[in-house]
């Protein structure tokens, strides 16, 4: 066993034994994106408590397991990965069909994101059997977390008011990339993409059509020489010549969402308005904004302007 981590091991137990782990589920697990502490107690009580592994690759999982003091049997090791996820899928339901209990993992990450993972869930899924998640690193939250991209469409800097997208990577060749970055030239919402390191100087140089509009790029995140860093989007490709190890290892590219023009005011949501009606409905038209103001972040001209309809005469459209 791993020096390091047999505290962390015991720790699992005793912190994770006591809930029940059904057999015959897919267990559904993320691991460190980078640094090994990352891994969560509930995930290293599973993957002990695992009949089978599958994996994307069994020789990088074996050594992720064996350095937490984890060893499996050879038998108890499946490949699933992209190139054969539908076919070997059918290979981890007849595993469960015998009540094992079978874990699945990605090389990094949570699965089913932009790793494999989704197929598998699916046949488990239409077979009529649980998969269960167990949460854990995402390099995707793990950058929004520290872009400090702000929503400023409702008038309050509200984090993320509006949601994001998860584009992921964009198409390898010029004309589709380019394309793709035409679409986030006219989409507002803060959208995440993930790069490879032979990629990443072209993806820099297409996104500078977004001009003054934010990004965060975060290079290898969790890792040694983790290095985050938010500029203008015309500024990235200069950014990156800065220095030959600013173009290695794996990026996450946070575009942040567009700014609101001046003198514009976006229109509450359908999810304001609801809070509006409702605090109307108790309370004094002042107060209702008020507290409408506070909770959602949005702008109390707009919310008193809509209370004054919403009382006194048909709904804003």
């Amino acid at each position: 066993m791993s020096a390091s981590f047999a505290t962390a091991l015991s720790a699992a137990r005793d912190a994770a034994a006591a809930q029940h782990y059904p057999q015959g589920a897919l267990y559904v697990v993320a691991t460190p994106i980078g640094n090994l502490a990352d891994i969560t107690l509930r995930a290293l009580h599973v993957l002990q408590l695992a009949d089978a592994v599958a994996c994307e690759d069994t020789r990088h999982t074996q050594a992720l397991l064996r350095a937490y003091g984890i060893d499996k049997s050879p038998q108890q090791w499946m490949a699933v990965h992209q190139h054969n996820e539908a076919e070997a899928a059918q290979n981890v339901l007849q595993r469960l069909q015998r009540g094992d209990r079978v874990v699945y993992v990605s090389d990094a990450g949570t699965p089913g994101v932009s790793d494999p993972g989704a197929r598998l869930v699916s046949a488990v899924q239409a077979a009529g059997l649980r998969a269960l998640p167990l949460p854990g690193a995402s390099s995707v939250t793990a950058a929004i977390s520290v872009a400090g991209a702000l929503d400023r469409s409702s008038g309050a800097s509200a984090p993320l008011a509006g949601g994001f997208v998860f584009a992921g990577f964009l198409p390898s060749r010029a004309t589709e990339r380019n394309a793709a970055v035409q679409a986030l030239v006219a989409e507002p919402r803060c959208t995440v993409l993930l790069e490879a390191p032979h990629r990443i100087e072209d993806l820099a140089a297409a996104l500078g059509a977004l001009s003054d509009r934010q990004v965060t790029l975060a290079r290898e995140i969790t890792k040694q020489f983790e290095e985050i860093a938010t500029m203008p989007a015309h500024a990235l490709a200069g950014w990156l010549g800065g220095g030959a190890s600013r173009s290695r290892g794996e990026f996450v590219i946070v575009v942040h969402p567009a700014p609101q023009p001046a003198g514009e005011e976006a229109p509450l949501t359908e999810t304001e308005l609801r809070m509006l009606r409702l605090l109307i409905a108790e309370m004094p038209l002042k107060t209702a904004v008020r507290l409408a103001a506070e909770l959602t972040g949005a702008p109390r001209n707009a919310l008193y302007e809509a209370a004054l309809a919403l009382k006194n005469g048909p709904e804003p459209d």
